[in-house]
């Protein structure tokens, strides 16, 4: 099992830090370092500085939001990196929910997974250098009747074939994910629950006429180091509620609908409450101790070290850590524990 670290949002006050992780995770030895966007900084443009300042590390979007780019743009995009950064980029897709669609993008958030489906495709033509056409339900190129004329791309990147991530949680999802995609971008992965993921993702790979060899498993799991496991689990209370409670609407919130199918429906409703009524201090109570450590890694080296086998043991191959902590030392630390924990593990 590989380590990747996730730098999330950039524009938060930890910049200059994120280089400084991302470099010492270089260093470490992690595989993958993955950038996020939502409505502030753009992870295309933090990748090409982490790249231009790390040696051997992947970058990786996680994600790029598919209705924020044509997918012809997501595919130049995706072999401007690759090309800068020396054949290490790694493209992960997803389609944000219907607020930030709608209302950041303007693109209607209808039929996520035939979209889904068409925005794989035609990037997966476009970059394998081929004259790009496509008649489809959501996009049709060259448009018809006009001067358009099939064009193919000009960029060479460094590798034949660009790893192709989707970000997915629901089954629908899940299953298209591994369908069509080289990996799967996981968030709130507990080993206790793998089936609710692994299933419909290899009934995706069936469809395909594979199955998950080869096919990256790539959860992202928060890392608290620490004795104390109560104040470890406190830490993460916040960033849990913020998506179990408010991230989407009340109708439309994929976590929350991923915690119901946890068994934990009451909290959920209980959070979602407590959050968009910006309680945001009672919703992160109301987040299950058990919830927080099932998807999370917590504690000192030993405890860290028995989790990642579980996680290993549940078929994850690339574990990507988001430590928790706000200073450099803090994250620096979680960083080498994880290295610490994975040979103690033997998993390195």
């Amino acid at each position: 099992m590989r380590l990747g670290i996730n730098l999330g949002y950039w524009g938060l006050g930890m910049d200059a830090d994120n280089i400084a992780v991302a470099q010492e995770a270089d260093r470490l030895g992690y595989a993958v370092c993955w950038a996020a966007e939502a409505y502030g900084s753009d992870a295309a443009t933090v990748l090409s500085y982490v790249a231009a300042k790390t040696e051997r590390i992947d970058v990786g979007s996680a994600i790029f939001q598919i209705p924020a780019r044509t997918p012809a743009m997501t595919a130049m995009t995706a072999a401007t990196l690759d090309t800068l950064s020396g054949g290490r980029f790694r493209l992960g897709l997803g389609v944000s929910g219907p607020q930030v669609s709608e209302g950041w993008y303007g693109v209607k958030f209808d039929k996520p997974l035939a979209r889904t489906r068409e925005y794989v495709e035609i990037i997966r033509k476009a970059m394998s250098r081929e004259r790009l056409v496509h008649e489809g339900a959501h996009w049709t190129l060259p448009l018809p009747g006009g001067p358009g004329k099939p064009i193919k791309l000009t960029v060479h990147p460094v590798r034949e074939q660009i790893p192709l991530y989707i970000a997915a949680i629901g089954p629908r999802n899940l299953e298209l994910t591994g369908e069509i995609a080289d990996g799967w971008l996981g968030i709130f992965f507990s080993p206790e629950h793998a089936a609710m993921s692994l299933d419909p993702l290899t009934a995706g790979r069936a469809k395909a006429g594979r199955t998950l060899d080869g096919f990256d498993l790539c959860p992202t799991v928060n890392l608290a180091v620490g004795e104390d496991i109560k104040a470890g689990v406190d830490a993460l209370r916040s960033y849990a509620a913020l998506y179990i409670g408010g991230m989407g609407s009340k109708e439309k919130n994929f976590y929350n609908q991923l915690t119901r199918r946890m068994g934990y429906e009451q909290a959920a409703d209980e959070i979602q409450e407590k959050y968009l009524a910006r309680d945001y201090a009672g919703a992160a109570a109301a987040v299950p101790h058990d919830l927080i450590d099932a998807t999370s890694l917590i504690g000192d080296t030993a405890r860290i070290a028995d989790r990642m086998q579980a996680y290993a043991d549940a078929g994850v191959t690339t574990l990507t850590l988001a430590p928790s902590g706000f200073t450099l030392d803090e994250r620096i630390l979680a960083l080498r524990t994880g290295v610490e924990a994975l040979e103690r593990a033997g998993l390195a």
